[in-house]
């Protein structure tokens, strides 16, 4: 079944770039929709306005198909804090463009915080163990793609990988292409969109609007410094100008403030109704168990901090209530002496 697998997807590439070869219509060989990924961005990613057009323009600009094929087809760099959406962008677009979050080839650079981690990506030297093999972390089949689709990398934390992991990539950005150390495989990023994500800059910003928003700072009106400034500052002193040089775009995501509460806990709910719907079951939050759930907000870890209130203090309520009635299909929450009940 394998083989007959792979030789039917080897068939449907082999008609769609023999389709597009005979059409004498400027056609994309890429069948996504731009419009259809932007909106679902839209509708899950929050207060990133900035982010999402930059987004919008790259997906077009991808439909259409002129890119350089001697470097990979975009080069992107997310900063921000924690929970503000970098990964999840990402994944996002994975689930629009490719059908699922896991034909993505993410590779967690907190794992590879010493010097001699970077043979995880190029490989061992030769005369080691796998040199041979070309034994690396990228998955080959998700990082090339295919005709009628991108492949797709995510290097997430990128900051947390130490320095000669982050210089062996600079063939990839340059390129698209990296030579194994053994000198036995070469692996092509020409097809591939290549997504970074750093947390670089988010203490000293959360620092600085501290530090404006009480005092005499804020006494006499002063204007703190920008984000795209402190941003410029942190990425400037960790990383070489080589490696800048050679992003395509950086892009900073906003802090999330209580302007996006409601959206933020909108999209958890929804995100809990779907793991619901296999059960047969669905949860509805009245408005006191919303702003019970949003109270004491915490912005430093954004999205997440509304995640972790609804897993710690609603759902093994919702798990109890589920047990205790199985035949039960409908679920509301609501608030009674300050404490969820359902």
């Amino acid at each position: 079944m394998p083989f007959i697998n792979d030789q039917l997807g080897h068939n449907s590439e082999q008609l769609a770039r023999h389709k597009y070869d005979q059409s004498t219509a400027r056609v994309s060989r890429f069948t996504f929709n731009p419009e259809q990924v932007t909106t679902a961005l839209h509708q899950r990613i929050v207060g990133q306005k900035d982010v999402l057009d930059a987004m919008q323009d790259m997906l077009f600009t991808l439909k259409a198909d002129f890119a350089d094929k001697s470097r990979p087809l975009s080069v992107m760099l997310f900063m921000g804090p924690t929970g503000v959406g970098k990964t999840e962008t990402v994944r996002i677009l994975a689930e629009s463009i490719l059908g699922s979050a896991d034909q993505l080839c993410r590779i967690d650079m907190n794992t590879l915080a010493q010097e001699h981690y970077s043979a995880a990506l190029t490989g061992s030297p030769p005369g080691y163990v796998g040199s041979k093999e070309g034994q690396t972390l990228f998955d080959l089949e998700k990082i090339k793609g295919s005709f009628s689709k991108p492949g797709m990398v995510l290097f997430d934390e990128i900051e947390k990988a130490d320095q000669s992991v982050v210089r062996s990539l600079m063939n990839i950005l340059d390129t698209g292409k990296l030579t194994l150390t053994s000198g036995s495989h070469e692996i092509d990023f020409s097809n591939t969109l290549v997504f970074m994500t750093s947390n670089l800059g988010a203490k000293e910003q959360s620092d600085t609007l501290k530090k404006y928003s009480q005092g005499w700072r804020a006494a006499l009106h002063l204007k703190s410094p920008s984000q795209t400034d402190i941003i410029d500052q942190a990425l400037n002193a960790h990383f070489d100008p080589e490696f800048i040089n050679r992003i395509d775009r950086i892009l900073p995501f906003n802090w999330l403030d209580g302007n996006q509460l409601k959206s933020l806990l909108d999209l958890e709910i929804n995100k809990l109704n779907k793991r619901l719907s296999p059960r047969k079951a669905s949860v509805a939050v009245s408005e006191s168990a919303r702003q019970y759930l949003s109270q004491h907000y915490d912005t430093r870890y954004g999205a997440r901090d509304i995640a972790r209130r609804i897993r710690v203090e609603l759902e093994p309520k919702l798990a109890k209530a589920m047990l205790q009635a199985p035949e039960k299909d409908d679920f509301e929450v609501t608030l009674a002496l300050n404490k969820l009940t359902i």
